[in-house]
């Protein structure tokens, strides 16, 4: 045949047919899912700090251990309310002109999933311990220590942001550990990561391969409520820890602690869900039960697994008093 003998002919048909196929299967289904995929109503644009802690976490690799993709499959509910779908990365763009970074879906979990991580884990200080060492919170822990994006300094300056760091995981036990702007770049991206709520009247996409529900346990869902250790687990123990001691010079002991042990259940529930500021020694707890959309019947469990666990003995709460409380505080 004639093109395979004219080299000019040859190149430019191979050139057409590329160019043609790279419209058809690339770029023109790529125009039509960016009209068709729109954010969702409630979703937000990241702000320029968030979009500076983006590029620091591409520049670090992290996509190489962590996921931000909840699949349809039961064992990711851990991860997220919901499956991920396509519109929540509708408002996803290229970090730069070189950079075609617009998802980071990921392909791997060494670590968890993060698509909802801001959610998960709130604080600021326990994001902050954990990018300098996450082996203090977490000891089986593989992930490597960013410690460069942290400075030691013999006493704090204005405007600096102290990270409550351990004696035992200080190389210098009399300093004070700081948050570098790239750090605070850094948390503000992970906090950003939060699943948007689907439009009223939507329904999500049903996770598949359910577990069978078992029979209920012990103490656990005792007087119809759900479980405490399992909640307390999901949502309180990376700082408290699963022994209720918390972490000396980062996270307060709930074991014997006067508010889990005391009468004032009020004060006790107003924590739980809007936070906590002014402890000596301790950064500031954020508003965990608010952020995770806590019932009051999980306020109680918690509670009252908290009050009986670890060597604690106090008396169970009511949940008629959780409800009134939480509907005064609202």
């Amino acid at each position: 045949m004639k093109i395979y003998s004219n080299h000019k002919l040859l190149f430019w048909t191979a050139l057409l047919f590329f160019v043609f196929l790279t419209l058809n299967v690339c770029i023109l289904p790529a125009l039509t899912s960016q009209e068709i995929y729109q954010p969702l109503p409630d979703s937000k644009p990241l702000t320029q700090e968030e979009m500076a802690g983006k590029k620091i976490y591409v520049e670090n690799g992290c996509i190489a251990c962590h996921t931000q993709q909840v699949r349809e499959v039961e064992m990711d509910k851990s991860f997220g309310s919901r499956p991920s779908i396509a519109a929540d990365y509708a408002r996803d763009k290229r970090l730069s002109f070189w950079q075609n970074t617009a998802t980071l879906l990921g392909s791997e979990r060494t670590g968890p999933d993060l698509t909802n991580i801001g959610a998960r884990q709130s604080s600021k200080d326990w994001q902050y311990l954990h990018l300098y060492q996450p082996r203090s919170l977490v000891k089986q822990s593989v992930m490597p220590s960013y410690r460069w994006l942290f400075e030691e300094k013999d006493f704090l300056q204005k405007g600096d942001v102290e990270v409550k760091v351990p004696d035992e995981y200080k190389d210098h036990k009399f300093k004070v550990i700081v948050a570098t702007k790239k750090a605070q770049e850094l948390v503000a991206y992970l906090l950003s990561l939060k699943q948007t709520p689907l439009p009223k009247g939507t329904a999500p996409v049903e996770f598949i391969y359910k577990k069978e529900a078992k029979a209920t346990e012990g103490k656990a869902a005792a007087g119809g409520l759900p479980d405490g250790g399992e909640l307390f687990t999901a949502n309180c123990s990376a700082c408290h820890q699963t022994t209720g001691l918390g972490l000396p010079g980062a996270f307060p002991p709930l074991k014997g602690s006067p508010v889990v042990l005391g009468d004032n259940i009020e004060m006790y529930v107003t924590i739980i869900m809007k936070g906590y500021t002014g402890r000596p020694g301790y950064g500031p707890m954020p508003s965990v039960g608010t952020t995770a959309n806590f019932t009051p019947e999980m306020v109680t469990a918690i509670m009252n697994h908290e009050r009986s666990s670890w060597g604690n003995n106090a008396k169970p709460v009511k949940l008629e008093d959780v409800k009134a409380i939480m509907e005064k505080i609202k």
